[in-house]
């Protein structure tokens, strides 16, 4: 990747509903260069987990990837940033996806450093 692209930033946190633990937890993340790749990571891991859930949101689950997933798609689509929860017992999952322009990065395969890479020497210990 030479120049910026777009793309979609997808993150799953979950959340104690009681309050006890604290703060939000992010249990997974990953970057999506399509609306398709983004919501079919969120569909792949409801699929994944929906045998593990209780009814409720075993329904939840199903509902949004029979119901809800087109939705979010032309959502997606129009660039609108998404998000996907369902609560488990004690457990608020929530899955987000935002539109993003993923930048390049500099890497050392190939080609020359940057001339501030030579600024820097590297100290030897005692």
């Amino acid at each position: 990747m030479d120049k910026p692209r777009r793309g979609f930033w997808c993150e799953c946190w979950t959340q104690d509903v009681n309050g006890e633990t604290g703060w939000p937890a992010l249990r997974a993340s990953f970057d999506a260069y399509s609306a398709p790749q983004a919501d079919r990571w969120v569909a792949v891991a409801l699929r994944t987990i929906s045998p593990a859930l209780d009814p409720d949101a075993s329904d939840e689950a199903w509902t949004w990837l029979y119901d809800g997933r087109i939705d979010t798609r032309r959502a997606l689509l129009r660039m609108e940033p998404c998000t996907v929860s369902l609560t488990h017992a004690n457990t608020h999952i929530t899955w987000t996806i935002r539109p993003v322009v993923f930048l390049p990065m500099a890497h050392r395969q190939g080609i020359e450093l940057p001339a501030c890479a030579y600024d820097f020497t590297p100290h030897t210990t005692d």
